[in-house]
């Protein structure tokens, strides 16, 4: 009977003892949770981020230009006494004026092969009827002879009262050439209001070069008339203001027909120089000379033929030079630009003429262009 005792005490001692291990373990579970839940004085719990809304405005600007820098980028191609393309140049061989001010050449580079972004510009006005036939072989003469395929793009503008456009950008010079030959003539002349919608709507931010090609491309407008503006809104001065904008370099065709025969003293010059030029012929020879181009004055649209072939070449093979002009002010003013070969006797430099010195804060930098100081 007492060993039975003795067992039933000890049974009991042991249910006992495991209870109280069993609390004890649960209350030190619990103590746990809690001190997780928590955060004690020596261990804080991390900071909850802030929402992105909250986030502190300096950082988001962190990387980016808030300043406005007058950057003036020139794209030019360089010709020796012969009309001959000269593209093997280094930076110090070149010197730029802004104004009468000697200026410190920033960035330089030579750019080969560039996809050409085309806009053609056909005067269908009126006072070119009689020319007509000529501006249209012109025109699909050129685009034949320079136009790329899969490379460079054109489009087609008409203008008369107000441009518009026949055929949107293309590398498919048979599309283009089906549009021209529908153009018919009649009406006023709006030549300004032609450029500047040509160089605002589609020049501005001209198709990318296909697949992983740097977006870089020449862009470049021909346009084909007598020069002789009647109807514009927009001044000579808006319209050549808004292609240097744009880095858009103006090459003109005359459809002018008054003619000097040049047989009596140089057989090989037949009726190669104009008896002079016109008022719209000079407005012509202003429009390309502002924004780095060529005037033509052909009678002929055979005369054009390596006139064309030269053209692509140089529009190909150019140079850049960038510089921050040393007064540096944004004064809407317009500046003109100079550069020169000093070591290189009769070579020529083929670039626009000047700028207007305003903040070009409307473009991205992938697609803003030289033209306004940036």
């Amino acid at each position: 009977m007492r060993r039975i005792f003795v067992s039933s005490l000890l049974s009991l001692a042991l249910l006992l003892a495991a209870a109280s291990n069993h609390a004890q373990q649960s209350a030190n579970g619990d103590r746990d949770k809690r001190q997780d839940q928590q955060p004690t004085a020596q261990q804080p719990a991390p900071p909850q981020p802030a929402p992105p809304q909250e986030q502190n405005p300096q950082r988001q600007e962190e990387g980016r230009i808030t300043q406005v820098v007058n950057l003036v980028d020139v794209l030019f191609t360089v010709l020796n006494h012969r009309n001959k393309l000269v593209p093997d140049l280094e930076k110090d061989d070149f010197k730029v004026w802004d104004d009468k001010a000697q200026q410190s050449i920033r960035y330089f580079s030579r750019q080969t092969d560039l996809p050409l972004r085309i806009g053609l510009l056909m005067d269908t006005s009126n006072s070119i009827r009689d020319r007509l036939k000529f501006e249209q072989d012109a025109a699909t003469s050129f685009l034949f002879s320079v136009l790329r395929h899969n490379k460079d793009q054109a489009f087609v503008m008409t203008f008369d009262d107000e441009p518009s456009v026949l055929q949107a950008f293309t590398d498919d010079a048979g599309r283009l050439r089906d549009e021209i030959v529908k153009t018919r003539a009649g009406g006023g002349t709006a030549v300004y209001d032609a450029i500047y919608s040509a160089c605002e709507k589609e020049l501005s931010h001209p198709p990318r070069p296909p697949g992983d090609q740097p977006d870089v491309v020449r862009r470049v407008m021909i346009l084909i008339s007598d020069g002789d503006d009647n109807l514009s809104n927009h001044t000579r001065s808006e319209a050549i203001e808004m292609a240097q904008r744009y880095s858009v370099v103006i090459y003109t065709i005359s459809t002018s027909t008054q003619w000097i025969q040049l047989s009596q003293t140089n057989p090989d010059r037949a009726a190669s120089r104009k008896t002079h030029l016109t008022e719209g012929d000079q407005i012509l020879q202003d429009l390309a000379d502002e924004t780095g181009g060529r005037a033509f004055f052909p009678y002929h649209v055979d005369d054009l033929d390596q006139s064309f072939q030269d053209i692509g070449d140089e529009l190909r093979n150019q140079y850049s030079i960038a510089y921050i002009p040393t007064h540096s002010t944004l004064d809407g003013k317009y500046h003109k630009i100079r550069i020169e070969v000093p070591d290189h006797k009769g070579y020529q430099v083929r670039a626009r003429r000047g700028y207007f010195a305003k903040a070009n804060s409307g473009n991205s930098s992938g697609s803003a262009p030289s033209g306004s100081a940036n």
